[in-house]
């Protein structure tokens, strides 16, 4: 403690966001946690996409899920990405902060709560191995482990494979999205006995149409995988 102490002294803590000086580390400041959109109250069940009216408790699905197919379970998010919720995700996913890993991995789980399973197997989404080789790291696997860690639960960081290159799939069309991971993922050999019979939560940083938490899910339930349920540190709403 005379440590923490000491280093607070030195190196006082800091807002995650703007920098500005926090109580504790790996927090918001008053100003950037108004900014930032938690996700709270009503969701879809599927997707976690927030919803108008108040939680009772009963299973509600968004427009959204009810016309496009979700081969997964159930789903949640932490955080609308708008506002200082997408400068965060950006900045874990390109500006190379992966500190910010450690406080959306808590924010993640607040989130998962309702979804998580006892014996779940939490499964990031992957990269291709070129992209990895460039950005050095899995912005998605620093979150689930992050999530794992805390909830208790087994991590396979490598429990899925891209087999090719995709691409961004910003400004492609929802169908576009789809076409575009069809195959994309599996399970290798040396993993397919951890899934088999397991339930999954399959984690990444955002969820826009699905598409991409959609082609993991098949790639598990291919591999036999009991359940799959979906994990995002953000959701783009349609109005987002």
């Amino acid at each position: 403690m005379g440590m923490q102490a000491a280093l607070h002294v030195l190196y006082p803590p800091q807002c995650i966001s703007c920098a500005a000086p926090v109580t504790s580390d790996f927090g918001l400041c008053s100003d950037c946690w108004r900014e930032t959109p938690f996700i709270g109250g009503l969701v879809c069940d599927q997707c976690g996409v927030l919803l108008p009216g108040s939680d009772t408790g009963e299973r509600v699905i968004c427009d959204d899920c009810m016309t496009i197919a979700r081969p997964w379970g159930q789903g949640r998010s932490a955080l609308m990405y708008r506002d200082n919720g997408r400068s965060l995700v950006l900045a874990l996913k390109h500006g190379d902060r992966m500190d910010l890993a450690r406080p959306a991995g808590g924010w993640m789980l607040k989130a998962a709560r309702p979804i998580l399973q006892p014996g779940m197997l939490v499964v990031p989404v992957p990269l291709h191995w070129f992209r990895l080789i460039r950005r050095k790291y899995n912005q998605a696997a620093l979150l689930s482990k992050g999530v794992a860690k805390a909830a208790g639960l087994d991590h396979c960081p490598d429990a899925l494979i891209r087999h090719r290159p995709t691409g961004t799939q910003e400004g492609r069309t929802r169908d576009g999205r789809f076409a575009n991971l069809v195959g994309a993922f599996s399970v290798p050999p040396r993993r397919a006995a951890l899934i088999e019979d397991r339930d999954i939560l399959v984690v990444d940083d955002v969820m826009t149409s699905g598409a991409t938490f959609a082609a993991a899910t098949e790639a598990l339930f291919a591999a036999k995988a009991r359940s799959v349920s979906v994990l995002s540190l953000a959701r783009v709403a349609k109005d987002a």
